[in-house]
């Protein structure tokens, strides 16, 4: 059977077919540059991000630029998404007041759900979530957001009812106190990222393995290793499977990620909760 994978920058090829990255970083990392602007290194995955900023607003000014009566497939399309957005996750989680953190809460969704989309792109095939630097920098902003809208309400307090919080029992406030003082500023914004960073990973992880195995084993059913070529056509199917899951992960993880970015705003706001 001829070579067919070659994954890394030195491999045998007279002993394998498929050769492993000597660092599995490198199935996520992409450090070849493209071209230098003014000394910037513009690499794959700023192209990409840059690809996302500019469908995003694309998708905004030609579906809501036009206020028709009668709204066509995209401009409805883009305004249920919209409206999702305002009214179930800023307005709903929020209340009232969620509609000043609105326009950040529908960038956020959409940057999220174009980025993971990536991941199913013919000829691309690489989230841009699944690059740990981009969902922690969003888990950060989040962060930042939450914690000025808590100050800004509350002021010093909103630090005192975390050290002290209100209705837990005296002799229980010290310990609840400390745990809900490190979740809060500490455990909430690397959660966020590694469960989006996580998910992605593991799903373009597992799509990888699944279909270049099939790939690899139809190939040895051309060359009349009838068995593994069977497997192969399993292997196929289950990615396919996969591949028709992660589609739905996709717009979780992006759903999810933006509920809690409110859900994190909205227990600043009011100290009761």
């Amino acid at each position: 059977m001829d070579p067919l994978i070659l994954a890394s920058g030195e491999c045998d090829l007279t002993e394998t077919s498929v050769c492993a990255p000597e660092d599995v970083k490198e199935l996520f990392e992409f450090r070849g540059v493209i071209f230098e602007i003014a000394g910037f290194s513009v690499t794959r995955t700023v192209v990409l991000i840059t690809l996302v900023a500019i469908f995003i607003i694309a998708l905004l000014f030609f579906g809501l630029r036009k206020k028709a009566v009668v709204p066509g497939k995209f401009q409805l399309m883009v305004e249920q998404i919209v409206l999702f957005v305002r009214d179930e996750v800023a307005v709903g989680i929020i209340g009232p007041e969620g509609i000043h953190y609105f326009p950040y809460l529908l960038a956020l969704f959409l940057f999220i759900l174009m980025g993971n989309i990536f991941e199913v792109t013919p000829f691309i095939n690489f989230p841009i979530t699944s690059r740990m630097a981009i969902p922690m920098f969003l888990a950060l902003l989040t962060w930042v957001i939450f914690i000025t809208a808590g100050l800004r309400r509350q002021g010093l307090a909103y630090v005192g009812h975390i050290l002290w919080p209100p209705g837990v029992p005296v002799f229980l406030k010290p310990l609840v106190g400390i745990i809900e003082f490190f979740s809060i500023f500490f455990v909430r914004p690397f959660s966020l990222a590694v469960r989006l960073f996580a998910n992605l990973v593991a799903g373009h992880v597992m799509l990888s393995l699944l279909l270049v195995t099939a790939l690899v084993s139809m190939y040895a059913f051309a060359d009349g290793e009838w068995l593994i070529g069977l497997f192969g056509f399993a292997w196929w199917a289950l990615g396919l499977a996969i591949y028709l899951f992660e589609i739905i992960v996709i717009l979780l993880q992006a759903y999810i990620f933006t509920l809690l970015s409110a859900v994190y705003i909205e227990t600043s706001l009011h100290a009761e909760h």
